[in-house]
């Protein structure tokens, strides 16, 4: 009887340590999801598009892009607050909700970022293919491929999620380290900075809306909270977690778009003349030397391809939702999406920065719909929410950023035309 009683006591104890053990493996399991989702919106936001277009307008107007780089961010605060908030609630993708608002709009919205997507990644693998030249003197389309078959890889493998949350997380903050330590060496004029963020010599319009186009529209609006929906943590009780994880990754991106403006900025200071075919490359270097060269080679391939992956996976979790067979292949999908990627930017004869500029330009377009839809479920849909109440002052800030992409996704309407005309 005693040994009975042994027998049972241990057994109870064992699975109590298994039980307890399971659940440290599946909270560790989500903390590595919602710290993917917010690298994944980040390192989209911060692609090869945008260091290109940093660098050439902190050389046009030096101290003064600060205020575009301010404004860039506090727009970029209005639309992921709301945007983090009613995707992580209803527990519901974008086109999901979509369809629940209007039947249909849903497959508009699918198709508009899986067209945008696949035309950015091409621009992502793209500036793959830069960065690895810039590291390694490699050709363009060798380096394009091998940088494609890396992410191809990574969702090919048995636990795709964790290798894309800790790829994105390592390269984040090593992009993040690199940029830095330029920003240090090349001695920008910080004071300066900060009085042009508030009270800026020149405002160019222009400049801001291709900026904000670049870093917000698109699949990029989407990489984050898309990610926080496959990690489970949605429902109205899971408010507090939604809102902490959207403002972080909102301080690690608008961290590294400052860092990364103080670095090109202190060149430009100095009274350099950036190179006109590679100016960020030339900028890096001008910092730091040769090593400067290499390291901005590294930050550019790090963006690059956080960025393919970034755009691969949201884009092909627009689609999955649609039917279980693509939920079941949502992997090889995401593979596919890359191979296509890298066949047309082997393919196209247009120039890579031709293809990063194109790619800001339609996800001008996206951005405007996509958006609206989410702010209409805020204000009139409770019953997708849980019945949660909405902030009025997310709210008015959301719909007031919305009006913002009406007009960016004009612009983009004529900078398309432009670029083939």
């Amino acid at each position: 009887m005693a040994d009975d009683i042994s027998t049972s006591t241990s057994e109870k104890a064992g699975e109590k340590a298994g039980e307890k053990a399971g659940a440290a493996l599946g909270a560790a399991t989500k903390r590595g999801a919602l710290l993917g989702a917010i690298f994944l919106m980040a390192t989209s936001a911060i692609g090869p598009g945008f260091i290109t277009q940093t660098t050439s307008f902190t050389a046009q107007l030096g101290a003064a892009f600060a205020f575009a780089i301010l404004l860039s961010i506090v727009i970029d605060i209005a639309v992921q607050l709301n945007v983090w908030r009613v995707i992580g609630i209803s527990g519901m993708r974008a086109q999901e909700l979509g369809n629940k608002v209007l039947p249909g709009v849903g497959y508009v919205m699918a198709a508009l970022v899986v067209l945008g997507g696949l035309v950015f990644n091409i621009g992502n693998v793209a500036g793959t293919s830069l960065g690895m030249d810039a590291l390694f003197g490699l050709d363009v389309k060798i380096g394009g491929t091998i940088s494609a078959v890396i992410a191809i890889g990574i969702f090919l493998s048995k636990k795709a999620g964790i290798a894309m949350d800790r790829l994105v997380v390592v390269l984040g903050v090593l992009m993040i380290g690199l940029t830095t330590y330029v920003a240090i060496v090349s001695g920008p004029p910080v004071g300066e900075a900060l009085t042009q963020a508030v009270v800026p010599d020149t405002v160019d319009f222009l400049v801001i809306t291709t900026l904000i186009g670049g870093t917000v529209g698109g699949y990029i609006t989407y990489a984050g909270a898309h990610r926080l929906v496959d990690s489970g943590t949605t429902g109205p009780d899971q408010v507090r977690e939604v809102s902490r994880s959207s403002v972080v990754a909102l301080l690690v991106t608008g961290l590294m778009r400052v860092v990364l403006f103080l670095a090109i900025l202190g060149v430009v200071a100095g009274g350099v003349t950036l190179a006109a075919d590679n100016p960020a490359a030339d900028a890096f270097g001008h910092a730091a030397g040769e090593v400067g060269l290499r390291l901005f080679g590294m930050v550019l391939w790090a963006a690059a391809i956080t960025s393919v992956v970034g755009a691969s996976y949201t884009s092909v979790s627009f689609l999955v939702t649609f039917s279980p067979a693509l939920k079941r292949r949502q992997n090889w999908l995401v593979g596919g999406f890359i191979a296509i990627s890298l066949v047309a930017f082997l393919l196209l004869d247009q120039a890579p920065t031709t293809l990063l500029i194109l790619a800001g330009a339609l996800n001008g377009l996206i951005l405007p719909v996509g958006f609206g839809v989410l702010m209409w479920v805020a204000a009139r849909r409770r019953d997708l929410l849980g019945g949660y109440r909405y902030p009025r002052w997310l709210l008015v800030i959301g719909v007031l950023a919305w009006l913002l992409t009406l007009y960016l996704g004009w612009n983009s309407l004529s900078g398309i035309a432009d670029l083939w005309s």
